[in-house]
């Protein structure tokens, strides 16, 4: 993502954000994420994420710097109402997580940087599955 400044504006921070999804053995779960967002420097990003169906109380956002492998930001653990298990890196005083209900959830960055922009996943999975395998 390129940041630009434009005369006396902030410089617009561009988070991006994809659908991500989720196989596990009798199927496949979607995840939806709106596509692309701009954020002045210092306000704060939402980011929503709507896991389709109620089957698991948890979920875990990732943040993407192209070229670079994924990094945990955090899980949010519905039944807790809790941001908890911050990634290296991530800490509660910008990065913070909630649910509107149990299927729509957002991730809140506070004081956006430039630094933050980046793709963003959100994953869950389904709880009846044996095993997991985020794409």
């Amino acid at each position: 993502m390129d940041m630009r400044s434009t005369g006396s504006l902030d410089m617009l921070a561009v988070l991006g954000f994809l659908a991500c999804w989720l196989t596990h053995a009798i199927g496949q779960k979607v995840l939806t994420q709106p596509g692309l967002m701009s954020v002045n420097l210092g306000d704060t990003a939402t980011l929503d994420c709507n896991i389709e169906k109620d089957e698991s109380n948890n979920v875990y956002w990732l943040k993407q710097v192209p070229g670079s492998p994924p990094q945990h930001i955090l899980g949010f653990y519905y039944t807790k109402s809790a941001s908890e298990d911050y990634g290296t890196g991530f800490s509660s005083s910008r990065f913070n997580s909630k649910a509107k209900n149990k299927i729509d959830y957002q991730l809140l960055i506070s004081n956006v940087e430039a630094s933050d922009s980046a793709v963003y996943y959100c994953h869950t999975w389904d709880d009846s599955a044996s095993s997991r395998v985020s794409q």
